[in-house]
């Protein structure tokens, strides 16, 4: 007997329910399937958006510690947009601003401005590992839909030509 945790049922244990695939029907059993496809879908997009994300980290902490061998006066390129910078010069190099997040810069040392990022990286590192465990067992169940949904295919086939002959 093959059966899933869902959360259409009431919950027994961590928010999951049993429930046996052998009782549903084929049009549920492909609605189920397409779902689960769907998740996993949004999934991949998550783990790639939290990738770029855990890059974008790693960049500036790098950056952060390159700025502890910069001399005032250095001359950079500034990033206005993502393909768009100007000129400029560095001022304070052992006291960068750091994007804290929609628009707010907090000034930092150059040790403070790495371990946030450090911080930052763990973090994402952390919600791709969940990302990826919700994906895992989605895909299990998927696998377990699309086996169930091939036996009851199976079935329907046997049994079509033993009642043809009847």
């Amino acid at each position: 007997m093959a059966s899933v945790a869902t959360k259409d049922k009431p919950p027994m244990e961590g928010g999951m329910q049993q429930i046996d695939l052998t009782t549903l029907s084929m049009p549920q059993l492909a609605q189920l399937k397409q779902n689960l496809e769907q998740d996993l879908q949004l999934y991949q997009e998550s783990l790639q958006t939290l990738k770029v994300a855990q890059t974008k980290f790693q960049e500036s902490a790098d950056s952060a510690e390159k700025l502890e061998s910069t001399q005032e006066g250095s001359e950079i390129l500034v990033p206005l947009t993502g393909s768009v910078y100007v000129p400029g010069k560095i001022t304070k190099p052992e006291l960068p601003l750091v994007d804290i997040g929609t628009g707010y810069y907090a000034e930092n040392t150059i040790e403070q401005a790495k371990n946030y990022f450090k911080r930052k990286v763990k973090f994402v590192t952390e919600q791709m590992e969940k990302v990826q465990v919700l994906g895992l067992e989605k895909s299990r169940v998927r696998d377990a839909v699309q086996e169930v949904m091939e036996l009851k295919a199976q079935a329907a086939s046997a049994q079509q030509p033993a009642t043809a002959r009847t």
